[in-house]
């Protein structure tokens, strides 16, 4: 039987940094789906690529930030529309951490702790509560498997997104991917510090 897998933040920011000290310059992916809802992030550090634009082809280069980096990002300090999704799977990701769970050990019998954790981090980040819905938070608790068509199309942007880092052409993904079923849509989001803003 095939098994996947999910790292907590504290596993994440770890190989992410063991990622970044080798001498050669080695990306970093990580996936996450969890029922309905899927989120992939990219490091691919100080990365160059080539585009084209009409008949010229140009060379680029973006400064990714670490994981543990974009997800330090004040909230406040975020675009105004950044997905619900990435609020939301800070909250979850945070409240596994704190309770010393594994990814997808929670239930719904989880909710009050968990939404006494959204308020406190929204007072801390000065966010508005509604920007962490309860039934996204709910969804989120009680769909802990992979849900297949998530999977697959999460999947398929990860291998979109390898093939052009491998080959140095085309607009990487920079930094966050969210992908909600409910709604069918697919966000990429860039969470950066200031100095890693393209």
């Amino acid at each position: 039987m095939l098994r996947s897998f999910m790292l907590c933040s504290v596993k994440k920011k770890l190989i992410n940094q063991k990622c970044r000290k080798l001498s050669k310059r080695v990306a970093f992916y990580t996936v996450e789906c969890r029922g309905s809802c899927g989120e992939m992030f990219v490091d691919l550090q100080d990365y160059k690529y080539s585009k084209k634009k009409l008949e010229e082809t140009i060379e680029c280069q973006i400064e990714y930030p670490s994981f543990e980096e974009a997800i330090s990002v004040p909230w406040r300090a975020l675009p105004r529309r950044v997905s619900k999704l990435y609020f939301a799977m800070r909250v979850i990701e945070q409240f596994e951490d704190v309770e010393g769970r594994n990814p997808g050990e929670t239930s719904i019998a989880d909710r009050l702790g968990v939404l006494k954790l959204r308020r406190e981090l929204c007072e801390t980040n000065s966010l508005d509560e509604s920007q962490i819905p309860d039934a996204l938070l709910e969804r989120l608790l009680t769909d802990t498997r992979e849900f297949p068509p998530v999977c697959a199309i999460i999947g398929g942007i990860l291998g979109q997104e390898v093939i052009k880092a491998i080959s140095g052409k085309g607009d990487p993904l920079k930094n966050f991917f969210f992908f909600d079923a409910m709604d069918g849509k697919g966000l990429i989001e860039d969470i950066s510090g200031p100095s890693t803003r393209s």
